[in-house]
């Protein structure tokens, strides 16, 4: 399977068979310049003009906004209900974390986090190969916290999301803290290939790189 990140919590993942799902497509008002990209599934994990602008994505699709199991063209996914603060979603409401099995390989896309998981939230979310986290801090989780989180879920390669680019002025911390403390490290490239076997050895933390593609 195939991960390409189109910015911020905005990714591509393709199967072996072609099949692709994006999630949490967002509008031209955050910085990034809009993805050009076809799907079949999209999923959002929450209604956030950062995460749900659907008209960014072509092509006849799916959306899956929803917690609860879903099997959508032979993928499954699974929809955890979390929040996108640390006050129960008091602040900012709630937020679903999506777990796909693709080819065999779980990926774990976390959405706007914003606390540490619950053993339940845990138990729900099962177990993870590729995990995709939030690391900015302020609407989310931040640096610190996501290394809890990546604790709890014990993931085989984990890429973050939601920081501080040069594209975008929220408020956020850039990638760099994240990665001084787990020992990742940036690549050139916007996407990766990932099979079974490179999930053997291990843990890596690996940041993509962000270039826009016609």
């Amino acid at each position: 399977m195939n991960i390409k990140w189109l910015g911020h919590s905005c990714f591509k993942l393709t199967s072996e068979k072609g099949t692709v799902i994006v999630t949490d497509p967002f509008d031209e008002s955050v910085g990034y310049p809009m993805p050009n990209v076809k799907a079949d599934i999209v999923t959002s994990s929450h209604s956030h003009f950062d995460h749900n602008y659907f008209k960014a994505v072509k092509g006849n699709f799916d959306i899956v906004d929803t917690v609860g199991e879903h099997n959508i063209k032979g993928i499954n996914i699974k929809g955890v209900n979390t929040f996108h603060d640390d006050e129960h979603g008091a602040k900012r409401g709630k937020n679903i974390v999506f777990v796909f099995d693709i080819d065999g390989i779980r990926v774990c896309h976390m959405g706007d986090l914003g606390h540490v998981l619950t053993e339940k939230q845990v138990e729900e979310i099962g177990p993870v190969d590729v995990l995709l986290i939030p690391v900015g801090g302020y609407y989310t989780i931040d640096a610190k916290q996501a290394v809890e989180v990546m604790n709890q879920l014990k993931p085989k390669i984990t890429i973050p999301m939601h920081y501080k680019t040069e594209f975008i002025n929220f408020p956020i911390d850039t990638v760099d803290n994240f990665l001084d403390m787990t020992g990742g490290k940036k690549i050139l490239s916007t996407e990766i290939g990932i099979t079974k076997k490179d999930l053997e050895g291990e843990p890596k933390v690996i940041a993509l790189n962000y270039q826009y593609s016609v």
